[in-house]
């Protein structure tokens, strides 16, 4: 007698659209990793590479070339995927890697805005600049909020607005030229997402789950250290 629970022919072909395109999203990107690491280039190089693409995108964005910057940053965030893969399937994961990764993340994601408000500068869009401007420092708040909680409490993961999210948003407001919707979205939300690791660390600190050997004693939301948290 069959068994009931396995999966029939018949329900894989009921898959929603969205699990097609991650498959074949996934198989893709399997299939370039290996190739990658069948050439010997390292992850750090893959990774400067991303830098070099998301360079490129900045320029494109700087001159309004908004259509041909989301195929750009459709490349750079398959790059970024892709060099932490080959990390794995090379054998070269390693503490300074996963360190130079973030830290270049963060100069694309400031570079790609900072094209966006030479634009919005050069037409003379001062409300778009200001707004620019935004999403440009609460993104950088984004990461910074996880990377100062991890100094105190083992994971800060909450919240929505991380970089791929970003960067999706991105491609979505250059490919169909509603680049100010999304940076209202990315601003806002963004915004959300550090108040967010904001109250959960204090809830953290509070519960005594941090990374120190004793107790951190803390009034509500202020820094840890007594000071302004630099």
């Amino acid at each position: 007698m069959a068994n009931e629970s396995s999966p029939r022919p018949e329900d894989s072909l009921k898959q929603p659209i969205t699990h097609w395109i991650g498959a074949g999203a996934g198989w893709l990107l399997r299939k370039v990793v290996s190739g990658l690491a069948a050439t010997g280039i390292t992850p750090n190089m893959l990774t400067f590479f991303a830098l070099a693409v998301n360079g490129w995108a900045t320029v494109l964005f700087a001159m309004g070339r908004f259509r041909a910057a989301a195929g750009v940053l459709f490349l750079a965030g398959f790059l970024d995927m892709a060099d932490g893969q080959v990390a794995r399937r090379v054998g070269r994961v390693t503490a300074f890697g996963a360190f130079l990764d973030s830290t270049l993340d963060r100069y694309s994601d400031l570079a790609l805005y900072m094209g966006l408000v030479v634009y919005y500068a050069v037409i003379g869009r001062t409300f778009y600049l200001i707004l620019a401007a935004l999403a440009m420092a609460s993104s950088f708040m984004v990461s910074y909020s996880r990377a100062r909680a991890e100094s105190l409490i083992p994971t800060c993961k909450v919240g929505f607005m991380e970089r791929p999210e970003r960067l999706v948003l991105l491609i979505i407001g250059a490919a169909f030229n509603r680049m100010g919707p999304v940076l209202w979205v990315i601003a806002a939300i963004s915004t959300i997402t550090v108040v967010h690791r904001v109250v959960y660390t204090w809830q953290e600190i509070r519960a005594g789950r941090t990374l120190r050997a004793g107790p951190i004693r803390l009034a509500p939301f202020a820094s840890p250290q007594g000071g302004q948290g630099k």
